[in-house]
């Protein structure tokens, strides 16, 4: 089987305490898989990968001199958001698309997944969260980035941003404020609910007490060139005064609305 790297790392100051990482940010699939036997225009929707995401995360990282780690495969292949055990892991179904080579699947193509690109993914974003940490000498404020659809099963929807959390609110409610500040209809846990055992927030920040959000932009606003620029010209003084917060670079652990951390 081809070689495919996991993951990218995108340079920067550590010192300053900021890591931005973006799990969904490429439709990739190595051709291995041969398009998990879908159409090729199934890899560019959402079910593939979310939209907009990578240019955002290269420009607010050149923009704020912030570390990032951005996964190089498609949740279509393995989802990186989503705990080892969950079963959502490696869809069958994603939004009507029926994925061929999901199901039936063995065991050890799953664990091959898994030990291929899911774990070297997450210990790629445990280490920059250890390099930010010592570098800084605080606890990081880590952001994860994510882009939603503009509508869902019919329903518009009406936010244009949406910050997803568990119980961990001390970058969310600066997030949230700051948006609305500029005049931005944001969701709060709206699309979805931020609160999921085993995700990328829950097993590197929520179980270990480290401060973060996830962010998640509409995808029509972020679909070309024009749309990142105009957002990052948002975010970046966002999360740059969001990081001058000392109260967002202390180890605080939360009890997780999921249940006990294991």
């Amino acid at each position: 089987m081809t070689h495919h790297q996991a993951y990218r790392r995108i340079g920067g100051n550590s010192a300053a305490g900021l890591l931005i990482i973006a799990d969904h940010a490429t439709n990739h699939v190595p051709a291995d898989y041969d398009a998990l036997g879908l159409p090729k225009e199934a890899f560019g929707r959402h079910i593939a990968y979310d939209i907009g995401i990578e240019p955002l995360t290269e420009r607010l990282a050149a923009m704020l001199d912030a570390p990032a780690v951005l996964s190089c495969f498609s949740r279509l292949l393995i989802d990186p958001n989503r705990g080892e055990d969950d079963p959502t892991l490696i869809m069958k179904l994603s939004d009507g698309a029926i994925v061929p080579a999901n199901h039936p699947i063995t065991p050890a193509e799953r664990r091959r997944r898994i030990e291929t690109w899911h774990r070297p993914y997450h210990m790629a974003v445990d280490k920059a969260i250890d390099e930010v940490a010592m570098a800084s000498g605080k606890a990081p404020l880590v952001i994860s980035l994510h882009s939603f659809t503009p509508y869902w099963k019919g329903f518009r929807r009406p936010w244009q941003a949406a910050v997803l959390w568990d119980t961990d609110a001390r970058a969310v409610h600066p997030l949230i404020r700051a948006l609305e500040n500029r005049g931005y209809v944001t969701g709060d846990n709206e699309p979805y609910d931020g609160a999921l055992k085993g995700d990328t927030m829950h097993r590197h920040c929520m179980r270990t007490g480290i401060p973060h959000v996830l962010l998640e932009v509409r995808q029509d606003l972020i679909g070309d060139r024009r749309g990142v620029d105009e957002w990052a010209n948002v975010l970046a003084p966002i999360f740059a005064e969001m990081n001058a917060m000392p109260d967002l670079h202390e180890y605080r652990i939360f009890p997780s609305r999921t249940g006990p951390y294991e």
